[in-house]
């Protein structure tokens, strides 16, 4: 997916954080990041997306992609938090974007498997740093408010010209379909991540004492509100219409809460194969929202 982290001309020389108190800050940070990454790919049932069980509808990727490319961004994330800590501006922050996209699609072979969180996370990952190095608390309102605040101008300056080609297939689809995409959930202060994905991952977590079914409840809200733009570019509107039916009626039923709750989400997994759907944001979206709870902010 195309982002504005890596739509700016490119710096001659990668940014570097300057002194130690911003790598002290942003060690955790960026494990943190590393580790949601992880736990996203490591769940399941995960309708249409990889997982340790096959690769879901896609047919280019598996697991070992993505290990590859968490790997190649392992300091991505550490760096960005270093930069916000340190007060960068978004054209900082962009380079470091360039650089770390770079390093995964020559991880992968030139495959997209993280570009959405390389924007997304990376963002929070600055602001978190920024936080930290500020004795400011970690809530996730917080958080999505510095992003806003400190750097919502130029992510908007930074969208690409209506000429432009799109980069990916998220930008086709939002082009194609006026989805917003990840630009605009930024610019609203990642409404998707605080009111839809955080809320059941920890009511959920709170209830069962289960990182999995939190996990799964959360990308199933997901699921049934999201805009998701792989799910449009892959199946148009009638594609996104039925994975949004298909996970309201898991959670009316009662979600991971009810009886015989994997065996209906295998089924709309499987479905999703046949379809050949994979959501994509919605993924991305959950795999920030276990990063800004593993934070430990509200």
């Amino acid at each position: 997916m195309h982002h504005p982290l890596s739509s700016l001309p490119a710096r001659r020389h990668a940014p570097h954080p300057g002194s130690a108190m911003p790598a002290v800050v942003a060690q955790p940070i960026g494990r943190a990041a590393v580790r949601a990454l992880y736990d996203e790919l490591a769940l399941y049932p995960k309708p249409g997306l990889v997982s340790p069980v096959d690769a879901g509808s896609h047919h280019d990727m598996d697991m070992r992609t993505f290990m590859r490319s968490l790997f190649a961004l392992r300091s991505y994330f550490r760096d960005i938090a270093a930069a916000g800590a340190q007060g960068a501006d978004f054209a900082t922050l962009q380079a470091l974007g360039r650089i770390a996209e770079q390093r995964m699609l020559a991880a992968t072979g030139g495959i997209n498997t993280h570009r959405g969180a390389v924007f997304g996370i990376g963002l929070l990952a600055a602001a978190a740093g920024w936080h930290r190095a500020h004795g400011l608390p970690l809530g996730g309102a917080a958080l999505a408010a510095t992003v806003v605040e400190r750097w919502g101008a130029a992510i908007a300056a930074a969208a690409p010209p209506p000429t432009a080609p799109p980069a990916s297939h998220g930008e086709v689809a939002a082009q194609r379909y006026g989805a917003g995409g990840a630009r605009a959930e930024a610019l609203r202060g990642f409404p998707a991540l605080f009111e839809v994905a955080l809320p059941p991952l920890r009511e959920v977590l709170a209830r069962t004492g289960c990182p999995r079914r939190a996990r799964v409840q959360a990308l199933f809200a997901l699921l049934a509100a999201l805009e998701d733009t792989n799910l449009l570019y892959r199946g148009g509107p009638a594609g996104l219409a039925f994975v949004q039916g298909e996970a309201r009626r898991f959670l009316d039923a009662g979600g991971v809460l009810a009886a015989g709750w994997e065996v209906r989400a295998v089924a709309l997994h499987r479905a999703c194969v046949a379809r050949h759907l994979s959501p994509g944001g919605s993924a991305d979206v959950l795999a920030a929202a276990c990063f800004v709870h593993a934070l430990g902010g509200r």
